[in-house]
């Protein structure tokens, strides 16, 4: 496959799922090497919960404890959640939080935010998991309330009267480092509130997992949804997230879908697997469906030389 035109570069970012078994060590070392190999970002799932057959060892850790460590110890990788669950944080220590770790990163974080879905790490760890009209509603009023804080002059303060949440005159402090804030990502398969939500208070729109035809669809309610709002709908950067599965040879592709406990046919047909040439055809096929950016799901953090391959042999024939 011929590398894409300069007009149709596509960003590359890792995406880690460490909940199913890492360390923030472990964590460390993919994003010491996607950092060597160019990679646009690294970002990671909020969960406290594994999820399937693996064991989960040593256990989860937390989304912005761990970028806050990662923002130290990087330097030019951008670092986010994708997504942060509304269910897990009050809007107004979680705005302080990541202000911080973008002020500890020099202006490299991103906050992805969604409504929470995971029933049973809630259940698990004490959180409580209202239904989903609740969250949805919860969910509105946090990027309201974060927003707010975050973009309010210095020196003024910021109030917000919602039926989950009330501010009353906050110092909105601190600021980030980023003007006039970090970027927010929404996303979601939602066809009415999601798009709304997106084209509301969103910089970048997300189809998690969609198929490209299915991801095209929702790119365009989202931009219907900007063009309501009077917002250009170029304003938002559209992405995707797939799973990845790459190898030079087909043994080892096989072995490393093996290792994440899938089979190379549902691979290739769910995500983008195969040598450097075919990832780098499935991608396109989502970024003809409209995604400027991929989140690429690794889910073995220890196969580091799966890292390096991609940045080295894919990303060349994406930009």
């Amino acid at each position: 496959m011929p590398p894409l035109g300069d007009d149709e570069d596509m960003k590359l970012r890792l995406f880690l799922e460490p909940q199913q078994g890492a360390t923030y060590d472990s964590q460390l070392g993919v994003a010491r090497v996607a950092e060597a190999e160019g990679f646009d970002a690294l970002f990671r799932s909020d969960h406290y919960l594994k999820m399937g057959s693996v064991d989960g060892l040593p256990g989860p850790t937390d989304a912005w404890i761990t970028l806050a460590g990662l923002a130290r110890e990087t330097s030019t990788i951008r670092l986010g959640t994708m997504v942060t669950s509304a269910t897990f944080r009050l809007p107004g220590p979680l705005a302080i939080s990541v202000a911080q770790v973008d002020a500890m990163s020099g202006g490299r974080v991103e906050l992805g935010l969604g409504a929470g879905w995971f029933t049973e790490e809630h259940a698990a760890y004490a959180i409580p998991f209202p239904d989903l009209a609740e969250r949805f509603d919860r969910l509105e009023e946090q990027l309201a309330i974060i927003s707010g804080l975050w973009t309010s002059p210095v020196g003024e303060t910021f109030s917000f009267q919602g039926d989950h949440y009330q501010l009353v005159d906050s110092p909105a402090l601190p600021k980030p480092i980023q003007s006039p804030r970090p970027p927010i990502i929404v996303g979601g398969g939602g066809p009415k509130r999601t798009p709304r939500l997106a084209a509301t208070f969103a910089d970048e729109f997300n189809t998690p997992f969609l198929q490209p035809d299915d991801a095209a669809a929702q790119f365009s309610r989202v931009r219907e949804a900007c063009e309501r709002r009077d917002r250009d709908p170029a304003s938002m950067r559209m992405s995707s997230a797939m799973i990845v599965v790459c190898g030079e040879d087909e043994a080892t592709v096989a072995r490393r879908a093996a290792a994440v406990g899938w089979s190379v046919a549902d691979l290739k047909a769910f995500g983008a697997c195969g040598s450097p040439a075919e990832v780098a055809e499935s991608l396109s096929r989502w970024r003809d469906a409209g995604a400027e950016t991929a989140y690429l799901q690794v889910l073995d953090q220890k196969d580091l030389d799966h890292v390096r391959l991609i940045g080295r042999e894919v990303a060349p024939l994406l930009a």
